[in-house]
């Protein structure tokens, strides 16, 4: 085989063992999440809005790295099971602003171990989680 294509091959690629590695990391947070009743997605989603409370979609997306195709189906579900609201905006009726309700601020006491479950989960110890942590944020273009 011809060494100029050795690029090409999968062990060489950076992009695989991220890719996987996120297909693990989720793997394992699915019976956690099931227990909640959300989807990895929908999990990130609370997430942010354990934090902010209301925040446009397009906020929500830039925090998220999602485009409004794929929160719409998202908060449809998580206003479905009654976690937030998604009203437009009275200011600009082409914003569509997502709010928690109670019931999903309540679902964050249910939601707190859960980092600390995965946390344990990892083989990582905690200096190396940081270090990967810094990493993916510096690919993502992000720096303290």
């Amino acid at each position: 085989m011809n060494d100029n294509y050795d690029t090409l091959k999968l062990e060489n690629q950076l992009c695989f063992p991220i890719y996987a590695a996120s297909r693990e990391i989720i793997k394992r947070y699915r019976p956690h999440l099931d227990e909640l009743g959300l989807t990895y997605t929908q999990y990130i989603a609370m997430l942010v809005f354990w934090e902010e409370r209301k925040l446009s979609v397009k906020e929500l997306g830039q925090k998220l790295y999602l485009d409004s195709g794929t929160l719409t189906p998202v908060l449809k579900s998580l206003e479905a099971k009654g976690l937030v609201t998604r009203a437009r905006s009275t200011d600009d009726g082409r914003v569509l602003i997502v709010e928690i309700t109670d019931a999903g601020e309540a679902l964050k006491e249910r939601a707190a171990e859960l980092p600390q479950k995965m946390a344990c989960s990892m083989n990582l110890e905690p200096d190396e989680a940081a270090q990967l942590y810094r990493l993916i944020y510096k690919v993502l273009g992000k720096t303290e």
